[in-house]
């Protein structure tokens, strides 16, 4: 392609022809970009001009700059993990969190004392500003490398009724399951998903790329009476993984019938 003459600064104008050859097919998933001094040979631009584009195309998400590689075209392929969202119990009356099994602590547990926001006392339908007991650790996958921040939170109220988790509020979830199960709840769950642009600190601890979000995941445990008590959070880069739900169907409630 010869010098370019589109309106727009000289970079943006760099960067849609790039992105053009992108969505083209002229550079395929995974295909390296032309160097530096090529693009700046192909639209007869300076070096910050060139920056300027592939730095707009990363933040777009079409292109990955690895460090003394070059830029490449990111792949859109399928996730590399598959998160089964059920939860089932062994003969034995364990329960078990599918698809969880093979995950890694990539460092101790944190547990800390800390207030609900007005989201997380929405789902565990209390006031928000009380006290909540935080659990965060940080997951790591051995087979693919990919990390996931899991939070469990519990309401004071929760621990109190439930002396065994006010001991451990550090336990693994199906261990907590467990726990409200002795306690005499008959356990269902609840669950939401969204995707949204990550944090800081959840794009460095998640490692994720630029213009990559996040999949966040709030799951209820709900016991008698339909009493929310506690929930958790797992995030997870968008690019990495993938939920998956089993559905059953479901007797519908009985009607009355009017006299």
């Amino acid at each position: 392609m010869s010098e370019i003459q589109r309106p727009g600064a000289l970079y943006q104008q760099v960067a849609a022809a790039i992105r053009e050859a992108i969505l083209s097919g002229e550079y395929e998933p995974g295909a390296p970009l032309p160097s530096e001094a090529q693009l700046m040979d192909l639209y007869k631009v300076s070096r910050p001009t060139v920056r300027n584009a592939v730095s707009a195309l990363r933040a777009e998400g079409l292109i990955d700059v690895r460090h003394g590689k070059g830029s490449f075209v990111r792949a859109d392929g399928r996730p590399v993990v598959s998160l089964p969202s059920y939860v089932g119990r062994t003969t034995g009356g364990q329960f078990v969190l599918h698809g969880a099994t093979t995950w890694e602590q990539a460092e101790q547990p944190s547990t800390y004392r800390t207030h609900a926001t007005e989201a997380t006392a929405h789902l565990l339908e209390i006031q928000a500003e009380e006290a909540i007991f935080g659990c965060d650790r940080l997951l790591t996958d051995p087979a693919t490398g990919t990390r996931a921040m899991h939070r469990t939170l519990i309401p004071f109220a929760t621990a109190e009724a439930v002396p065994d988790l006010a001991a451990a509020p550090d336990a693994e979830p199906a261990a907590v399951y467990a726990m409200l199960t002795k306690a005499g709840h008959k356990l269902w769950w609840s669950e939401t998903v969204r995707a949204r642009m990550p944090l800081p600190d959840e794009r460095t601890a998640l490692r994720l790329p630029d213009a990559t979000p996040v999949l966040h995941l709030s799951r209820v445990t709900c016991g008698t009476d339909d009493q929310a008590l506690i929930l958790e959070e797992l995030r997870i880069g968008a690019d990495r993984a993938e939920l998956t739900h089993r559905i059953t169907a479901e007797k519908e409630p009985t009607r009355r019938r009017q006299a």
